[in-house]
């Protein structure tokens, strides 16, 4: 059976440890399902016409996700093969709740993670969607406690994703 599991990111490698962690937890319960992935950052499209027309998602994913994170979940994506039956990157654009519960009964999402420390990587036009998940009542929201040390030799490189 394939589940779908949504995860609040900023699209950084930090924010792989959430999924790490989640999918370890999996792994060690024996489950049989396969999941598809969904990283979801939250992000103010503003109120120009000019860019409410030629925006698009490829261009905004070009300002706020880096190659290495790429590199990281496909990493992350080989080591769980029989978990992961895909990785999907998405925004969410609204501003309202019922807009983003909308949007979690239209994705089909089961299951969903956000980490438990506040990100200081958002980029211009990011927003944190903890708040929303939080309030949402479409689903159970479940905090994953990660922690970053205060020393990691190769921090904010794809090494980072080995620890």
């Amino acid at each position: 059976m394939i589940k779908t599991i949504l995860i609040a990111t900023d699209f950084s490698l930090e924010s792989l440890d959430v999924l790490k962690k989640v999918l370890k937890n999996k792994t060690e319960q024996n489950d049989e399902n396969q999941y598809h992935i969904l990283f979801v950052s939250g992000y103010d499209m503003g109120d120009s016409i000019r860019d409410l027309l030629f925006t698009t998602k490829s261009t905004i994913f070009g300002k706020i996700r880096s190659q290495e994170f790429c590199d990281a979940y496909s990493i992350i994506n080989n080591k769980y093969p029989n978990l992961i039956n895909k990785i999907t990157c998405d925004i969410f654009t609204g501003s309202f709740q019922r807009t983003f519960n909308s949007y979690i009964e239209t994705a089909a999402i089961d299951e969903a993670y956000f980490s438990s420390v506040k990100s200081k990587n958002l980029s211009k036009g990011q927003f944190d969607l903890t708040p929303y998940l939080k309030k949402c009542k479409n689903i159970n929201a479940i905090e994953v406690l990660t922690q970053t040390p205060e020393f990691v030799p190769e921090k904010g490189r794809l090494a980072e994703v080995f620890l």
